[in-house]
């Protein structure tokens, strides 16, 4: 011990050592402070890392749809999810990414089903009239005209401009097409309520909040049957272009005078004796839809399938609205003219016993009375043009989310994005079984 120290008093020196240590308990302080800083920055870090890899992810997912609809959806093919693309965790780099689809021929499930989806498969609300919207569940009368003065120039005047004008804050009724079909929302008479049912999450599942009573929002009948609110069956993106694939015009084969080179293009397809044959019995008919044709002509299926892209009922550049049979579940089905509840299960129930046989709308003829198919005949289709791609990606270790909603159109050449929207408010939407997945470690 050296002289200076040694000089001091033992009551000093002990206030020295107080002073050194509570000097160094502050030190200590602070680097378990930074300590635990550096620690939660980390953590934040991490977190910020996998929210950019799952908007990475998200992203990717958009030019991987973009890529299947190019190559696989050719002429208004439907891309088959089990063959010509991926749909369900999808990596990217330390990410991946589903897409969040439905299946037109399920009446509910618990857990969400992973796809592409068919605009076409839904009722569009610039073309339905006020019949098929009422036969939409939980829409009302008032919503049905609401929703067609919205669209309708003539509904900018009059009264459903004053019943606009005297709301709080007032505002001006359209009067023109809708533009998506989030614009539902400014309709009088259109709740969230009316709009989600009891899927808030926008995934077609019954997630356990769906169906629980009044122990968690939203409030269900807990029934075990997810009850979608109206956007789960409309769209405002549905039209088929009236080119071939090469971009070629159609034959229009409403009128006589109009079908030009369609003797020509049935020859080509078929064979001299089965054109002659199928022309006379057209003869000189006027047609109001290309199933009315279809039958009156007495086309196989195999004879149709050849010819199907090939011909239109309407004039101008698209038939705007028409439904794909081959993938409008029940309830949209049930809405079309000619068809109605009980023909819609007996459609469904063909299709799941067919699926091989879906390559044109001739089988529906297997399905529907010959009144009834050309009561539906202006109104379906057997081919699609525009598809959603709502995907959801994760990060690494299940952290890190992003939902991004996109429309592709393919009726060009190269498929386009038409509409996009980020759902990352509706919350988590790839159900219970992969958020375990997530949890669980992995083997490396």
């Amino acid at each position: 011990m050296n002289a200076p120290f040694r000089a001091l008093s033992a009551e000093k020196r002990g206030s020295v050592l107080i002073i050194v240590m509570l000097i160094c308990m502050g030190l200590v302080a602070l680097t378990l402070y930074f300590a635990s800083s550096m620690s939660a920055e980390l953590r934040a870090s991490d977190n910020r890392a996998n929210d950019t890899a799952a908007r990475e992810a998200a992203a990717g997912g958009m030019r991987y749809a973009s890529y299947v609809l190019k190559n696989f959806s050719v002429g208004g093919v439907i891309p088959d999810p089990t063959t010509d693309y991926q749909a369900a965790a999808l990596p990217v780099g330390d990410a991946s990414f589903w897409f969040i689809g439905r299946d037109p021929n399920q009446i509910a499930t618990t857990e969400p089903v992973f796809a592409l989806v068919d605009e076409s498969s839904k009722l569009n609300l610039n073309t339905a009239n006020s019949s098929m919207l009422q036969a939409l569940p939980g829409m009302t009368p008032n919503l049905a005209q609401a929703i067609i003065d919205w669209r309708s120039p003539s509904g900018s005047a009059g009264a459903a401009s004053g019943t606009y004008a005297a709301l709080n804050p007032p505002r001006l009724n359209k009067g023109a097409p809708f533009e998506s079909v989030d614009e539902l929302r400014l309709v009088n008479g259109a709740t969230l309520d009316l709009l989600l049912g009891e899927d808030t999450n926008r995934n077609g599942a019954l997630d356990t909040n769906e169906d629980d009573a009044a122990q968690s929002p939203p409030a269900d009948n807990q029934d075990a049957v997810l009850q979608p609110g109206l956007w789960e069956y409309v769209t405002v993106y549905s039209r088929q272009p009236n080119t071939r694939p090469d971009g070629s015009p159609r034959i229009n084969i409403t009128a006589p005078q109009l079908r030009n080179g369609l003797s020509d293009l049935l020859q080509r397809r078929l064979n001299a004796a089965r054109a002659a044959t199928i022309m006379a019995r057209l003869g000189t008919r006027n047609f109001s839809s290309v199933a009315e044709f279809m039958v009156t002509g007495g086309f196989s299926a195999d004879e149709f399938q050849k010819i199907h892209t090939d011909i239109t009922a309407s004039t101008g550049a698209t038939a705007n609205g028409l439904i794909n049979v081959n993938t409008a579940s029940a309830t949209v089905l049930a809405c079309i003219p000619g068809i109605g509840t009980n023909n819609a299960a007996a459609i469904v129930a063909y299709r799941l016993a067919h699926l091989n046989s879906l390559t044109s709308l001739a089988w529906v003829a297997q399905v529907l009375t010959r009144a009834d198919l050309l009561r539906a005949g202006p109104y379906i289709t057997d081919q699609s043009y525009q598809f959603s791609a709502d995907i959801a990606a994760v990060g690494s270790f299940g952290r890190g989310y992003d939902r991004e909603k996109v429309v592709f159109d393919t009726s060009t050449e190269i498929p386009r994005i038409i509409y996009h929207e980020n759902l990352n408010a509706s919350g988590w939407a790839l159900g219970a079984t992969v958020r375990q997945s997530l949890k669980t470690p992995k083997e490396i």
